[in-house]
């Protein structure tokens, strides 16, 4: 069974940094694209980052420049490097896997940005 597990949430202070991991399960990892993405509260789920099998990273607008996106293939696991976290960073960051229209999301993990 596919599984995506995230961790590395927690509370941080804005200007701080958090590293989030998602490993997976179960996938052939290398062939996958790999994302972040992330829901505050009443908002839409947004892209944060995603790497493609060849390492190319596409980020969202809001997070590039902060945020860094990485993949270990060998550890079937992938890294979001959060730096400069400000107060609107807060929400639940998901991890995704796709390739050849498989689907597979993580639970989520909490981030939270504030004094």
């Amino acid at each position: 069974q596919v599984q995506l597990v995230e961790s590395g949430g927690g509370l941080v202070q804005p200007g701080g940094s958090l590293r989030l991991s998602c490993a997976a399960s179960d996938i052939i990892f290398s062939s996958y694209y790999m994302g972040w993405y992330r829901q505050a509260p009443g908002k839409q789920r947004e892209l944060v980052a995603i790497i493609l099998p060849g390492l190319n990273t596409n980020y969202g607008d809001s997070v590039k420049g902060r945020f860094t996106n990485s993949r270990d293939n060998a550890k079937n696991t992938v890294h979001l490097q959060m730096n400069s976290l400000r107060p609107e960073d807060t929400a639940v960051y998901y991890c995704k896997a796709n390739y050849g229209g498989k689907v597979y999301w993580g639970q989520g993990t909490q981030v939270t940005v504030s004094s």
